[in-house]
């Protein structure tokens, strides 16, 4: 009976040999670059008040400052 012998790790079986795992890791680093962009984006453009007489939806359409609250 011939023995069997231990297979030995080749480099084309490691887990950065495998293109999923690339695209994976691409997709998921995009997905965080796309995550940064909206908030820095969010961040730097200012959301101006609706001018609507009630509130939109649930949401007020002015701040507490323009709706003249008092200190």
């Amino acid at each position: 009976m011939p023995t069997r012998s231990k297979p030995s790790a080749s480099a084309t079986s490691g887990w950065h040999r495998q293109p999923i795992v690339w695209l994976g890791v691409m997709v998921f680093g995009a997905s965080l670059a796309g995550c940064v962009w909206m908030i820095m984006l969010g961040a730097r453009h200012a959301d101006t008040p609706v001018d609507a007489p009630h509130a939109v939806f649930g949401v007020p359409s002015s701040t507490h400052e323009h709706r003249g609250a008092k200190p």
